[in-house]
């Protein structure tokens, strides 16, 4: 009985992380630590955006495992003093670099207040700026009344992640 019970375990511990997959580990603790980023919501923002796939590109043209927009990574390298940058998005490293980077700014930017910083993620700093300035958002568990459902949708699916992952992992 012990001995099914512990294959099950290990089957299910499987299956789980084959549905949340983690590569690029490397990577994502070393800027997560750089940027001072939860290296946990790294990781489930790389499988929400692009399933860890770092050839990803997207209908409206972001690229990259944290499916960033290439305006958007040219500003990020400017601000963050990359030097020479090559807007090479489908590169592991550099993708995950600037993501976590851009997503460190979002959560500063809001104080702290995940759910926002993800909202600004997916569906732009401008808007999620103009709903709580506007009251249709006040902050923190505000995340059912996000107007884009896409980009409330990301932000669930951001946090179910999050939570499999620290389950999950050691990171």
């Amino acid at each position: 009985m012990l001995l099914g019970l512990l294959a099950l375990y290990n089957n299910i511990s499987w299956f789980l992380k084959y549905l949340y997959p983690l590569r690029y580990e490397e990577y994502i603790v070393r800027y997560a630590a750089e940027y001072e980023v939860d290296p946990y919501l790294v990781a489930a923002v790389i499988k929400v955006e692009s399933n860890f796939s770092p050839t990803a590109v997207s209908p409206k043209g972001a690229i990259g495992l944290m499916q960033l927009m290439p305006e958007t990574a040219r500003w990020a390298a400017d601000q963050m003093g990359v030097r020479n940058f090559n807007g090479d998005l489908f590169n592991p490293e550099l993708n995950i670099r600037i993501g976590t980077w851009y997503l460190s700014m979002l959560i500063k930017e809001f104080d702290g207040d995940t759910n926002m910083a993800l909202a600004a993620y997916n569906g732009g700093t401008g808007n999620v700026k103009e709903w709580i300035k506007n009251g249709v958002l006040s902050r923190k568990r505000d995340v059912d009344l996000i107007p884009f459902g896409e980009t409330r949708n990301f932000v669930y699916k951001v946090k179910r992640a999050y939570t499999w992952y620290k389950r999950l992992y050691k990171l």
